[in-house]
């Protein structure tokens, strides 16, 4: 196996020649891929996170998740294993040394089939309680970069991507399963488990958010108790449901204003909201500036990273 650095090496180059400087870019060759490409580092960006796997070749970014913070770069790789809106900053970044980035949507029937082959590894000892996120970081593994390697290589040999990718897809699936995510996505896609009933319950709420937060049908649809279910929810999304479905509304709003430009009145009732006034505070306190101001100083449509891989290509 050829030396991390220099499998990372050559994945940057790949990253490089097909990414678009600040803009998601999604190779139609190769649906639920992304790549990212940032020439200086970016502003803050909000958006609704997939379940996903994605590694950052170059540069750095930190993630806040409610009130977790993650920080990762080059040597640590992100997993999402259920929709999750989340800030994010690019940190590192330049014209001579760019943020690059990949990622890579979940499949969770391939997880599953490769569950059925594969015995569940013990927890790592002394995990902590960050360990039960839906969002996390793990070591970057040489036999992981070669396979995202082999993966974008495919992009310059159209003519072996329909016979190649699935397999490396399946084999991306596989290095996960067995590294330090596996026991977190075991926990997502095995049914009886509370981690997956609460995901079953946040993606009817991610169905719609715009109507109104009724706590107790969310408890009823993951089949848990108001208490359990409130406590389980937080520890997956370090927020509570009504923190959650509030993120939800607003990311979209902010969306919708920045791409459809639509007034903040309007957005506001589009995503649920009766009181303008009560938006644009909640709005201030998650952006940092009222809705006009905001909209105002942003250059360019928002810049969501996994999101972008939900509504279009997976």
């Amino acid at each position: 196996m050829p030396d991390p650095s220099l499998l990372r090496a050559t994945l940057a180059r790949r990253i490089h020649t097909h990414a678009t400087e600040g803009q998601p870019h999604q190779p139609a060759a190769l649906p639920g891929v992304l790549l990212m490409r940032f020439d200086q580092p970016a502003p803050v960006a909000c958006a609704v996170y997939e379940p996903c796997v994605a590694l950052i070749v170059q540069g750095s970014k930190r993630l806040v998740l409610g009130e977790q913070a993650v920080h990762y770069g080059e040597d640590r790789l992100l997993v999402v294993t259920m929709d999750l809106p989340v800030k994010s900053v690019v940190m590192e970044a330049s014209p001579a040394r760019p943020y690059l980035a990949v990622g890579l949507r979940l499949d969770w029937r391939e997880l599953a089939a490769l569950m059925l082959e594969i015995p569940p590894r013990p927890q790592p000892a002394g995990a902590s309680t960050h360990d039960s996120r839906a969002m996390s970081t793990g070591a970057v593994t040489a036999p992981l970069l070669d396979a995202f390697d082999r993966l974008l290589a495919l992009l310059d040999q159209p003519d072996d991507i329909a016979a190649l990718a699935p397999l490396i897809r399946r084999e991306i699936h596989y290095r996960l399963l067995v590294g330090e995510a596996g026991p977190r996505l075991r926990q997502i896609a095995t049914v009886d488990t509370q981690s997956h009933q609460v995901a079953r319950a946040i993606a009817h709420l991610n169905t719609r958010y715009a109507e109104g937060l009724r706590v107790e049908v969310l408890a009823r649809e993951a089949g848990m108790g108001l208490t359990t279910f409130h406590h389980h929810f937080k520890a997956l999304t370090a927020m509570s449901p009504l923190q959650y479905q509030k993120q939800l509304r607003l990311t979209e709003a902010r969306r919708l204003m920045l791409t459809e430009h639509l007034d903040a009145s309007t957005a506001a009732f589009r995503v649920g909201y009766e009181s303008a006034s009560q938006f644009s505070r909640e709005y201030r306190r998650l952006f940092g500036a009222p809705p006009a101001k905001d909209i105002a100083g942003q250059r360019g449509p928002v810049r969501a990273e996994p999101r972008e891989l939900h509504a279009q290509s997976a």
